[in-house]
Formats: structure tokens, sequence, C-alpha cells
């Protein structure tokens, strides 16, 4: 696994490190501060990031929230000190691990597992529910053109969903694709 550390502490940083390094990873690059933190994770591509600070600040939330929607990936927050606000602002931004009270090297393998188990599971469910709203998306707009159809064509409503699945075998198109044809078309008509 290939892991970047961004840690203001030199010291602490090390510590990960080693505790990275006697799992059987590999530390990619290690960041003093946030400045560079979404730079650095488009040029290197980290497998996991592993942020280690004394208390979760504005900046680095969001550039945690710009890496979730651009460049996903598990990460690690480990904080000295935390309140609700704080950890619900981290998970919010994509934060896939939250620890309180350091990293200490031996408990670093099995944070990186649980972190890399979660961003997967939700990685599956952001994937079922954007399946979902795409589903309704196409269900709506074939309702829409079988509404056309019947009211131009004074069709029956199984007449003109056979009607629309007929024009989509015909092109061999999806039948969402016809359906938002028709809805074009009728558009451009009114």
């Amino acid at each position: 696994m290939r892991v970047m550390i961004v840690d203001e502490n030199e010291a602490r940083a090390g510590l990960i490190e080693a505790g990275i390094v006697a799992a059987g990873d590999e530390v990619v690059a290690r960041l003093i501060g946030h400045a560079d933190l979404q730079e650095m994770v488009e040029r290197i591509q980290p497998d996991v990031i592993i942020i280690d600070m004394e208390c979760p600040d504005r900046d680095t939330l969001e550039a945690m929230s710009y890496i979730t929607r651009h460049h996903p990936r598990p990460t690690v927050i480990a904080v000295d000190r935390s309140d609700s606000e704080s950890i619900r602002a981290a998970v919010q931004a994509g934060v896939s691990a939250y620890v309180v009270g350091g990293l200490s090297p031996e408990r670093v393998r099995p944070v990186l597992e649980v972190a890399i188990a979660r961003f997967h599971e939700f990685q599956a469910l952001r994937r079922e529910l954007e399946q979902a709203k795409s589903s309704l998306e196409e269900r709506k707009v074939i309702e829409r053109a079988k509404g056309i159809l019947m009211k131009s064509r004074r069709l029956a409503e199984d007449e003109a969903f056979r009607l629309l699945r007929k024009m989509a075998m015909d092109r061999k198109r999806r039948l969402a694709d016809v359906a938002r044809e028709v809805v074009a078309a009728a558009e451009l008509l009114l």
C-alpha cells in the first residue's frame, strides 16, 4: 500500500512512518502541514492518506472535501483532541477513520484496515445511490414520453409503452434514450 502522511510534527510523522513500514507498506510522501495536500494527492496518487494533527482545522477539512469529490481514497485523521463538531465535519469531508489520541506505530495497520474497509463500503453505497437516482430519472423520462405519445397519438398507456419499446429495439438503443428523444422532440414542437 502506498501511504501519504500529513503531519506538522516531524517526530510524530516519523513514528507513523515506522508503523507503516513495519506493516510492509510504503510511505510515498510526507507533508509538513496541509498546504499542498490537493496538489500532492493528484500528483502522487497515494492509496491511503494519514493526517495527524492536534485538532482538525477548516483548511484541512476543505482540502479533504475536495479530494473526496475529485480523487476519493481512504483517509485517516488522527487528532490529539476533538469535539463532536470536528468529528461531524471530518465525516462530512469524507474521512474514513477518525482517531482521537494520536496514532502509535502498532495501531497504524489496524486503523488503516478499518479505514480502507469503511471507504470501500461507502463507495459501494455511493454507487448504489447513483444507480438508484439514474434509474428513477430514467423511469420519469419514460413516463413523460409515454404521456406525450398517449396525448399526441391518442394511445392507451400500454400501447404507448409498446411503441417506445419497439422504437428502442428498431434503433438498437436503450429505452430511456429513445424516451429522451421523444421528450426533446416534443419540447421543440411546443
